[in-house]
């Protein structure tokens, strides 16, 4: 079970790199990290966000459990 876990583990982290890594980059620089793009509206952030950017947020989350999932094996 424990080899198991490691592999899908693995395979959730070069996924992710490769998501990670095919995203267009930003032209901003540092601009936006401070907050300079926040929305006022509370709803409908999810329907902003590219498919891309979706598909990174749910693979880091399965990263994320995964790596929970084995430290307790």
């Amino acid at each position: 079970m424990k080899v198991f876990l490691s592999i899908i583990h693995v395979v959730l982290a070069i996924a992710l790199m490769a998501v990670i890594l095919l995203q267009q980059r930003k032209t901003g620089g540092f601009a936006g990290i401070f907050g300079g793009g926040t929305q006022a509206d509370g709803g409908g952030q999810w329907q902003r966000f590219t498919a891309l950017t979706k598909i990174t947020v749910v693979l880091t989350t399965l990263f994320m459990v995964s790596s929970l999932v084995l430290v307790v094996f």
